[in-house]
């Protein structure tokens, strides 16, 4: 007799099946989780490029090409600064394109750009040159750029704010100011200038403060609705698609409007011998039913109780209800009858 090739599950023993079935689904897992390492081994190559600043970029952000996605960050690291040595230092990000379409030449250049108002960031490419960009090649520093960020400015500037001794520094134009009193007039109408600039820095220094601290504030509300944001511009411009794609619509509809407008200006034109007087008789009637208004008023108001009785006596069908008084005498008994 022969034997099964499968053999059920219920016939099987259920530690075996369990433990094979939790091998799976972790394996299942451990691929959801690296699936940008599977897409690494099939992206068209792998790049580097120098930066004297890596600018906020970070892995995972986005390599685009014409402003069309083709690649994502996979790291960012510093580089150049080695033991022994007087090598400046730089940034180094490594990155992958994916579309196998995209031909970057030997000249190709890169820079750090902004993606969004919040400051996230993204690596354009720009392809230049003759021949195919080696895979693992570097892009050099001459031919890589990166953005001022004026978030990041403007935090330095509050901290550097509050580490100034603004009294001390009045103190220190004060004291140049006196040391020159015996220069010329214009040395000394210059530093008596910058004295008072400083004052001018000390006494609005909480103002100043105040200002910087609420532009923070501002940036990191900014910052957490960075999600809202980009979706706005994303309803922007998909409202801004539509308008295009029913452009000629739109058009139609504003040539079709102006037609007709064209059309009755030409039919008042016409028929003005004949809308004349028309007009001026209805404006006649209109007087003389406003000198007449009170009357209306009272006649409308009158005849109120007589459609009600008329509804009354002709609601009950095609016949009229009435009554004939004093038709029969009424029936007097006499006493003692």
């Amino acid at each position: 007799m022969k034997r099964p090739l499968w053999k059920p599950f219920r016939q099987r023993n259920p530690r075996i099946v369990g433990a094979v079935s939790l091998a799976v689904l972790v394996a299942l897992v451990a691929v959801a989780f690296k699936i940008d390492d599977l897409a690494a081994l099939t992206a068209a190559g792998s790049y580097r490029a120098a930066f004297r600043d890596a600018s906020g970029l970070a892995p995972g952000n986005e390599v685009r090409v014409a402003g069309v996605r083709v690649g994502k960050v996979t790291a960012v690291e510093l580089a150049g600064a080695r033991a022994g040595r007087s090598a400046t230092p730089y940034v180094r990000v490594r990155f992958r394109v994916d579309d196998d379409g995209i031909r970057l030449g030997r000249e190709t250049a890169a820079s750090i750009r902004i993606k969004t108002v919040l400051g996230q960031k993204f690596l354009a490419l720009e392809p230049k040159g003759q021949g195919k960009l080696t895979d693992g090649a570097q892009i050099p520093l001459s031919r890589t750029a990166s953005p001022f960020d004026v978030v990041e400015a403007v935090a330095g500037l509050a901290g550097t704010l509050d580490a100034i001794d603004d009294e001390q520094l009045a103190k220190a134009f004060t004291t140049i100011a006196d040391t020159f009193a015996d220069t010329p007039a214009s040395v000394r109408t210059s530093l008596d200038g910058l004295s008072r600039l400083s004052k001018s820095v000390a006494d609005r220094d909480a103002q100043l403060k105040e200002l910087l601290s609420r532009a923070r504030s501002v940036s990191a509300v900014l910052a957490s609705r960075d999600d809202e944001f980009r979706k706005l511009v994303a309803d922007g411009a998909l409202l801004l698609a539509e308008v295009s794609r029913r452009r000629d619509a739109i058009h139609d509809l504003l040539v079709g409007t102006d037609n007709l407008s064209t059309q009755l200006s030409g039919l008042v034109a016409d028929n003005r011998a004949q809308l004349e007087p028309a007009l001026r008789q209805l404006r006649g009637v209109v007087a003389i039913l406003q000198r007449n208004r009170t009357n209306l008023e009272q006649t409308i108001t009158r005849m109120g109780p007589f459609v009600n009785a008329f509804a009354n006596v002709t609601g009950n069908g095609r016949w009229f209800d009435s009554y004939v008084a004093g038709l029969v005498q009424p029936f007097v008994p006499q006493v003692g009858s």
